[in-house]
């Protein structure tokens, strides 16, 4: 009897500590189902969002050939382009594989703690490395790749956990892009000869490695892609998704994208990459990234890369104006070199947008989206907001120095600023409408940055 009365007591004290804790706030977490209603109901960790700013790096065996793009393999093998065939012609002995580039992928200079630093300089709150491109290379000792990866061939190193110590010591985010496809994996090519009704290579391959990077790295986010062949029924998607969300060691800060099928992309996942390049017209409901490239050609280093394939600086900071605007986060992508070096060239695009968001960063980290995203008058002004402050982000100096702007409505306690000048600046209401701002009447050079300048509106509606 007085056990039963114990056992009572201890079931009325644990409802009764229950209540409480959920009286202060707690709620049980959410499970997930493997279905995408259930899984596209999860909000989407609070850190993406606030970053804004990401750097993408393709590194792997195609960084070897360095010639095209990091499809090599594919345009040589998988299409037989007569330009890619001719290149192995006069480059490399008759019978040379795909595979014997593979040793000559050595990573010999790379530094993590100096990509780390130069990512940090450049502003970025995120980066994504290729774990595993098409080519099933793998960046890491991975289980299920045997003399196919950086431990086993080539660095002798795994560069997944060394580029990912170095960034998160320095408070980014680290973000793992994977391949789900592999072109000429034998099991890939079984199932698609089986009509993709067999899963031979998910079992034996895709899903281990996904499983393998979350349980060895924890990263931040998973940057899926290959997955454009297949549903998402054959990868297994929703299953590997619904555990990330409920089960995994990353559950409460992991953030995905929107490639784990071919009837996902812009519809279900994490925030949506649409496309390469996806730039939307108008403010989208969910949110989203722009993936670019500082060489606009190719995503991999390529040794034939020449200066106007680079995107500039102006090209580079509009895009990234225009993303924030409107609600997007900007991932800019960079190619090392087979050796692990990071060119000139991206280096300096990189740092010329550290520079930028060292000035201007206020009205792109942990911004919103206004009411007005775009404003076209004499130049093209885009609007950002945090909290009740507007900024407005105009790409061309005015001739005048008079920057006319339409959809503030000033009230009696406006204030008017330029982000690295000190001084308020003078402004007035326009008769057509809107008002009228005018600029520091200084020589352009003196200007705290040379292209994009930000306009801090307080007390506007």
């Amino acid at each position: 009897m007085k056990s039963r009365e114990v056992g009572a007591g201890l079931v009325l004290l644990l409802l009764v500590l229950l209540r409480a804790a959920y009286v202060r706030g707690f709620r049980p977490q959410p499970r997930y189902t493997p279905d995408w209603q259930s899984l596209d109901s999860r909000p989407l960790p609070e850190w993406f969002d606030k970053a804004k700013f990401g750097v993408f790096v393709h590194w792997g065996v195609f960084s070897v050939p360095a010639w095209g793009s990091e499809w090599f393999w594919w345009h040589w093998k998988g299409e037989g382009l007569p330009q890619y065939e001719q290149f192995m012609r006069d480059n490399y002995p008759p019978g040379f594989s795909y595979a014997d580039f593979g040793p000559q992928f050595t990573a010999r200079f790379f530094n993590p703690d100096s990509w780390a630093d130069l990512f940090q300089a450049a502003g970025a709150k995120y980066v994504v490395l290729t774990t595993k491109h098409h080519e099933g290379f793998t960046n890491w000792p991975s289980p299920v790749s045997w003399n196919w990866n950086s431990k086993d061939v080539g660095p002798h190193r795994d560069l997944v956990g060394e580029l990912g110590k170095a960034v998160q010591k320095r408070n980014m985010r680290y973000g793992l892009y994977h391949s789900l496809l592999e072109w000429f994996h034998p099991l890939y090519l079984l199932d698609k000869k089986n009509g993709f009704k067999t899963q031979h290579f998910v079992y034996a391959k895709t899903m281990p490695e996904l499983y393998d990077l979350v349980y060895r790295y924890e990263p931040d986010l998973i940057w899926s892609d290959g997955e454009w062949e297949c549903p998402d029924t054959y990868w297994n998607s929703t299953e590997f998704l619904s555990w990330l969300y409920n089960d995994s060691p990353v559950k409460d800060k992991v953030v995905v994208n929107d490639r784990w099928g071919q009837n996902c992309s812009c519809h279900h996942g994490g925030y949506y990459n649409c496309q390469d390049k996806f730039k939307p017209e108008s403010l989208p409901d969910h949110k989203w990234e722009m993936c670019s490239s500082i060489d606009k050609v190719s995503w991999g280093y390529r040794r034939n890369m020449v200066i106007s394939d680079v995107a500039t600086e102006c090209e580079i900071i509009s895009e990234l104006v225009q993303t924030v605007s409107l609600g997007g986060n900007y991932l800019l992508n960079i190619g090392p070199t087979k050796d692990g070096l990071i060119v000139p060239i991206f280096q300096e695009r990189l740092l010329a947008v550290g520079k930028w968001l060292s000035i201007n960063g206020e009205a792109i980290y942990s911004s919103k989206p206004w009411r007005k995203q775009l404003e076209k008058n004499t130049t093209s002004v885009w609007y950002t907001s945090r909290e009740t402050t507007v900024y407005a982000i105009f790409l061309h100096w005015p001739e005048n120095g008079v920057l006319r702007l339409v959809s503030p409505i000033t009230t009696s306690t406006t204030q008017i600023t330029m982000l690295g000048i000190e001084k308020d600046l003078k402004w007035s209401p326009d008769p057509e409408g809107g008002l009228l701002i005018y600029l520091p009447q200084l020589p352009l050079l003196t200007l705290p940055v040379d292209f994009g300048w930000t306009i801090k509106l307080i007390g506007v509606e």
